[in-house]
């Protein structure tokens, strides 16, 4: 059944005949009329027929009496209409759901259609942003979260995670939400894709930041355009006092993304020298780090705050960074296996069907 065949449904369910058309219905049932013929004479459903003639036989009348408690503002049909267009489209709003069953003749409100996709277990959420990509990004990641799925929760813990992000002045922060049920949120319908940042100009800063189980680290502003030697400059200047400060011990590892910058010849040199122990990294995955997350929840108490400069933008973010809850952190760290194991599921579907 498509979904014009169910908002039909929707519009004849909610359909009430006047007490005339009613009182022409039982007139031609009692002249011995079958339910078909007089719903083709009078252009009206054959349920519709049928519901009025029984109510007739059951009340004597076909006028209408007054329930008993409180009905249901949504009929099945409604549901499951609601229940399929938004997993067919995630991204459709409350709003024009309730238009939808509007332009039918079943008046609800917004709020009411939200609360029955909780009843079924669709919760609007913020979209996972991942980034587009090839099927051998999508190969190189299902051997990544294979490979490290059954990594104990210590070895995790001692990760130091790391990453660069744009903040804007005047960004806007996208709060559209998909419908999804419970651990669905990497499913490709579900997640908001992506292209990597650029530099930093105008009205916004680039920031370098790192975090690990234990609390968020060190937070530096790129000026200009970041190359692998003033990266090498930011990661003396930052990482180790973050891995002092966050205690992660002689035992821990560094994560990085394979930006260019990162991966250069004389970058790989810088680290080596380091001794530093070295997360590999899939290509495009920030999906795969939860520094992600926390930049989310920095650029939106930077936003309420209201910046009216970069001068104000930095001093917010900087301060913003250092509230963030360990409990986050650590929350985050903690699921990470459980975000493996989710994206090894949909890879597999997508790998497979690609």
């Amino acid at each position: 059944m498509t979904d014009t065949q169910l908002l039909l449904d929707i519009y004849w369910c909610g359909y009430k005949p006047e007490v005339k058309r009613r009182e022409e219905v039982i007139t031609l049932h009692r002249k011995g009329n079958g339910y078909k013929k007089i719903a083709k004479m009078l252009n009206i459903p054959r349920e519709t027929i049928g519901s009025i003639i029984r109510k007739f036989k059951a009340k004597g009348t076909v006028e209408m009496l007054p329930g008993r408690g409180r009905k249901k503002l949504l009929t099945s049909t409604a549901v499951r209409y609601l229940k399929r267009r938004v997993e067919k489209s995630p991204r459709v709003t409350a709003e024009e759901l309730r238009k939808d069953l509007s332009d039918v003749g079943t008046e609800v409100s917004a709020q009411t259609i939200r609360h029955t996709l909780r009843n079924e277990g669709l919760h609007a959420r913020t979209p996972r942003r991942t980034p587009l990509l090839s099927p051998k990004n999508k190969k190189s990641q299902l051997q990544y979260a294979k490979s490290h799925v059954d990594k104990p929760q210590k070895f995790w813990d001692s990760v130091l995670w790391t990453d660069e992000t744009k903040l804007e002045l005047f960004g806007s922060m996208d709060q559209r939400y998909v419908w999804r049920r419970k651990n669905k949120a990497y499913e490709e319908k579900n997640t908001l894709p992506t292209v990597k940042h650029g530099g930093g100009g105008g009205g916004s800063i680039m920031l370098w930041g790192c975090f690990a189980s234990a609390g968020t680290g060190k937070l530096h502003r790129v000026q200009g355009t970041m190359n692998s030697h003033q990266y090498q400059e930011i990661l003396d200047d930052n990482v180790m006092q973050s891995v002092t400060n966050l205690r992660l011990g002689r035992r821990w590892t560094f994560q990085q993304d394979n930006d260019p910058k990162h991966t250069s010849k004389s970058t790989r040199a810088w680290l080596q020298i380091k001794g530093w122990n070295i997360l590999e990294w899939p290509s495009q995955s920030p999906d795969l780090n939860p520094i992600e997350n926390l930049w989310w929840d920095l650029k939106k108490t930077v936003a309420v705050r209201k910046p009216k400069n970069v001068t104000e933008l930095e001093a917010f973010a900087h301060d913003e960074w250092a509230k963030i809850p360990v409990d986050r952190c650590k929350t985050l760290v903690s699921s990470y296996a459980s975000r493996l194991k989710a994206v090894i599921t949909v890879k597999v579907l997508s790998t497979t069907s690609s």
